[in-house]
C-alpha cells in the first residue's frame, strides 16, 4: 500500500512539474498596438510638421533656382561671357545645394522619426512585457515582424487586448489598417 501511495505521489509530482515547465505562449501585433497609441499620433504630428518645414525650405530653393534659370534663359544673349560663366556657376552651385539639402533632409527625417518613435515603442514594449509577466508567459511572438509561420490561437494568448488595457486604450478602438475601405474614406 505504501508503494502505491509513493508511486501515485511520484506520478502526481512529475505531472505537476511537467505542467509547471510547459511554456506558455502569447502573440501580439506590435504595429497594431503602436498604431492605437495616442503617443504615436502625437509623434506623427510632430514629424509631419518637421517634414512640412523641410518641404517649404526646399520649395523656396526650387523657386529661386527656377527664377534664376528663367533669368539666365531670357538674358543670356545680352550678357558678356564673364557674366554668363558666373550665372552658370551660380546655377550649378544652387542645384548642388538643393541636391545636398534633399539628402540631408531625408536623413534628418529618418533620425527624427527614430527619436520621436523610440519612447512610443519603448512604452509599448514595456506594456507587452508587463502583460506577459502578469500572465506567466514564456514566449511572446510579434506577428508584425512576420517571423511566425504558424500559431494556434486557442493555445496562444493574444496580448493586444491586455496591452490596450494596460495603456488605457479603449477596447473598441481599432487601428486605421483594420478599418474597411468605406470606413477609411469617411474618417
Amino acid at each position: 500500500m505504501k508503494k502505491i501511495v509513493l508511486l501515485a505521489f511520484c506520478l502526481l509530482s512529475f505531472g505537476v512539474l511537467s505542467q509547471a515547465q510547459t511554456p506558455k505562449f502569447g502573440h501580439i501585433n506590435s504595429s497594431e498596438l503602436i498604431g492605437l497609441m495616442s503617443e504615436r499620433d502625437s509623434a506623427f504630428l510632430k514629424l509631419q510638421a518637421y517634414q512640412d518645414d523641410l518641404v517649404e525650405t526646399l520649395q523656396g530653393m526650387e523657386t529661386e533656382y527656377n527664377n534664376k534659370v528663367n533669368e539666365y534663359q531670357r538674358k543670356r544673349n545680352e550678357w558678356a561671357p564673364v557674366v554668363i560663366e558666373t550665372k552658370e556657376r551660380e546655377l550649378q552651385e544652387l542645384g548642388q545645394r538643393m541636391q545636398q539639402f534633399q539628402q540631408t533632409a531625408q536623413q534628418e527625417m529618418q533620425q527624427m522619426q527614430q527619436v520621436l518613435m523610440a519612447p512610443v515603442i519603448d512604452k509599448a514594449q514595456k506594456a507587452v512585457e508587463k502583460v506577459a509577466k502578469d500572465n506567466n508567459l514564456t514566449y511572446v511572438f510579434d506577428l508584425a515582424v512576420g517571423a511566425l509561420v504558424y500559431y494556434d490561437d486557442t493555445q496562444s494568448l493574444d496580448l493586444l487586448p491586455l496591452a490596450k488595457k494596460e495603456l488605457g486604450i479603449p477596447a473598441e478602438k481599432v487601428a486605421p489598417s483594420q478599418l474597411t475601405p468605406s470606413e477609411n474614406t469617411t474618417n
